[in-house]
């Protein structure tokens, strides 16, 4: 179920649902009122995409889209994109990271979309290699969360696997999680894994502990992977102990509350994993410019 990533995947469809709803917005039933009146529809140019603040990128992908797009929906011609970087590099401020050569309309238009879904994943990428790197040498890798932004979420954990992190689950469908209202409503946490087990066999289960002996219930039940929840790291070190004399193979994952000064700490417990909605809920965007060429005639 939860697995590192080591090929990037862009999700190319999703990518392109999220275009075309970004340019509904942006061109409504209409067109670009200000690009359309104030440059010839002839006019060519040499754009650059710049970084602004140092980072890792995530999402050059997208420009072709919007570019591609852009140019089928007002007809206003092509341009040719060449990237001068890969997703998951570190980049610095001022480094080129692709040039745009062609129509001046397509690529004005094209402009605030690249941006803004750019600068997004750029953002949870280089939050996410803050985390691999504090961790890098501990065993433990920083897993996602489907605190994600809505329409988002496919290019977002994308961004996080171009960060060095890790994916947990995509959504609803694809793992069971019991947490506490679940096991409120179900009656345990013996009784919700059950009801899982029995009307979806093949369903990994993921269940949210918050001590030692709920953390043994669980495994007793058939968990094999444990969300240990708000623990101390003396609770969680007691807790991952008495999970691994169980003899099962089970995964452990510290969340909760977690943030890059206690990570190594948290860490050094002996899970496998740190869970971090942070990654993609509050990670800062990184400053991507898109400027025209001025020596360009």
């Amino acid at each position: 179920m939860t697995e590192h990533v080591a090929d990037h995947g862009f999700p190319l469809e999703d990518a392109r649902l999220l275009v075309e709803r970004a340019l509904d917005e942006d061109l409504g039933t209409g067109t670009d009122v200000t690009t359309m009146a104030t440059i010839p529809a002839d006019q060519v140019s040499v754009a650059h995409l710049v970084a602004r603040a140092d980072g890792v990128v995530a999402g050059l992908p997208v420009a072709a889209l919007v570019i591609e797009a852009v140019s089928r929906r007002l007809g206003t011609g092509p341009v040719v994109l060449e990237v001068h970087v890969e997703d998951g590099a570190r980049v610095a401020r001022g480094d080129h990271l692709a040039t745009l050569a062609g129509s001046t309309r397509t690529t004005l238009v094209a402009e605030r979309t690249v941006l803004n879904v750019l600068s997004r994943t750029s953002g949870v990428a280089t939050h996410t290699r803050r985390w691999a790197d504090v961790l890098e040498g501990s065993g433990a890798m920083v897993l996602d969360t489907r605190k994600t932004t809505p329409g988002m979420r496919a290019l977002e954990k994308y961004a996080v696997r171009c960060g060095g992190g890790t994916n947990k689950r995509m959504g609803l469908y694809d793992c069971a999680m019991v947490k506490d209202n679940h096991k409120l409503a179900a009656g345990s946490l013996t009784a919700a894994i059950e009801a899982i087990r029995e009307q979806f066999p093949e369903v990994p289960v993921q269940v949210e502990v918050t001590t030692t002996a709920e953390a043994l219930e669980a495994v007793g039940a058939g968990a094999r992977f444990l969300l240990c929840d708000n623990m101390s790291t003396d609770l969680l070190t007691t807790t991952v102990a008495a999970v691994r004399d169980t003899g099962e193979t089970v995964e452990v994952e510290a969340t909760g509350g977690l943030t890059l000064e206690v990570a190594a700490s948290y860490a050094a417990t002996g899970v496998d994993y740190l869970s971090v909605g942070g990654l993609t809920h509050s990670s800062p965007i990184v400053d991507i410019a898109l400027d025209l060429d001025p020596s360009d005639d």
